[in-house]
């Protein structure tokens, strides 16, 4: 067993147990921080015994991050927020928790820290979330110069929020909203290449201080994603074009649910491509093949049609209006 520690902020998220495996196969110690150790009881079974702990925190508690990187090598920082509730806002999570993750990591004397950011992050954006994923990186960079920020497209594997949510609605809704007319641009990214890239900016020190964009091969627009997932769920459904106005006004109202289906700060951020700036360092820059939708996305996503695996999508199933 590798005798270096790496404290893992947000490690029972989504992307979070795909690292917390890659770094446990490669032996390393691994202490997750999470907000309820009893809803991670998955992430101890992936290491040998004892190599995985769990360490209850939260990342808006300044002591309880210093403590967490209390005698660590090495960090990474996975928290993020997609809409904000209570105390849990965008400033708080993105910003300032980013920031103070930077600063005790340095304090504690930290080789390196891998912090995951989004595409499209800028302090300048009219997107709250995106403006302040950009604020964060700035607080991140001003703490410890040497982070390794990253910044992927949609992230997609068997337990996304992506592919996974508009199958489950193409189940019960005879219509998939297409907000702006479908046209922005993405390029979704394996949630195993994105731990791979973790991994990697981790133990390379020549990546120091730099920002990789993350994408997979294709880039589609969000018609052709929904497309895709009734092809592959072998459901034929009505896409309906939503102007930007008018879905602001929908997303005003579903904003209030526990959990929203969208929110009017996610409306701004569909104005703008969410694809790898021409240029910028990406997966191939960290010596990674990346895995296209084809290639994982029906391995999952069959379970949403009608009669099963068994069931051959038919390549006309999605009609538009």
């Amino acid at each position: 067993m590798n005798s270096q520690l790496v404290t893992v902020f947000g490690a029972s998220g989504f992307l979070g147990r795909h690292i917390v495996r890659g770094l446990a196969r490669q032996g390393y110690r691994v202490r997750a921080v999470v907000r309820r150790p009893n809803n991670a009881n998955h992430l101890p079974p992936m290491g040998h015994v004892g190599q995985i702990q769990l360490f209850r925190g939260n990342v808006q508690d300044q002591d309880r991050v210093a403590a967490a990187l209390a005698g660590a090598n090495l960090a990474i920082n996975l928290t993020g927020i997609l809409y904000q509730r209570g105390e849990q806002t965008f400033e708080s999570i993105h910003e300032r928790s980013a920031g103070a993750i930077a600063e005790e990591a340095r304090r504690a004397g930290c080789m390196a820290l891998v912090h995951v950011s989004a595409m499209g992050a800028n302090p300048a954006s009219e997107s709250r979330y995106a403006s302040s994923k950009g604020r964060g990186e700035e607080r991140v960079r001003e703490a410890f110069p040497g982070a390794v920020i990253l910044r992927p497209s949609i992230v997609f594997g068997p337990e996304d929020q992506f592919f996974n949510r508009f199958a489950a609605l193409a189940r019960v809704s005879p219509i998939l909203p297409l907000i702006g007319g479908g046209t922005t641009k993405f390029q979704p990214v394996f949630v195993g290449d994105v731990a791979s890239a973790a991994l990697c900016a981790l133990q390379d020190g020549t990546h120091a201080g730099k920002v990789f964009e993350l994408g997979g091969p294709g880039v589609l627009t969000f018609r052709e994603l929904m497309e895709f997932v009734l092809r592959e769920t072998a459901r034929r459904r009505i896409l309906m074009s939503i102007p930007f106005p008018v879905a602001m006004t929908q997303a005003f109202f579903l904003q209030f649910l526990p959990n929203p289906l969208l929110t009017p700060d996610q409306v701004r951020l569909l104005r703008t491509a969410n694809v790898v700036p021409e240029g910028a360092l990406a997966l191939t820059d960290l010596g990674i093949v990346p895995t296209s939708i084809e290639a994982e996305v029906p391995a999952y996503l069959w379970r949403y049609r009608s009669r099963g695996q068994y069931q051959v999508p038919d390549a006309n199933e999605a009609r538009s209006v």
